[in-house]
């Protein structure tokens, strides 16, 4: 079976980056990845990484759009896959 990991990355509004990474690290999936990390970078920006065992093209649960209020554009998602680890 092939990892795939999947990318969700925001921005949030002037001054609310700290209100963003909560309501990230506190959104669900309908099912658990095997492996969830959540990354902050300067501007405000809020990464979370999910690792799936599952092919590329599966049919994975991914993090909501935060309300709109909280960002300052739509989230960006990409899909990778793993050629694992050096």
């Amino acid at each position: 079976m092939t990892a795939v990991t999947l990318m969700w990355e925001a921005r949030a509004a002037e001054g609310r980056g700290p209100e963003l990474l909560a309501w990230a690290r506190a959104a669900g999936l309908a099912v658990v990845p095997r492996r969830r990390e959540t990354f902050t970078a300067p501007g405000d920006r809020v990464l979370v990484l999910t690792w799936w065992d599952a092919p590329y093209d599966a049919d994975l649960p991914e993090l909501p759009e935060p309300p709109a209020d909280l960002v300052t554009r739509p989230v960006h998602r990409w899909r990778f896959t793993s050629h694992g680890t050096d």
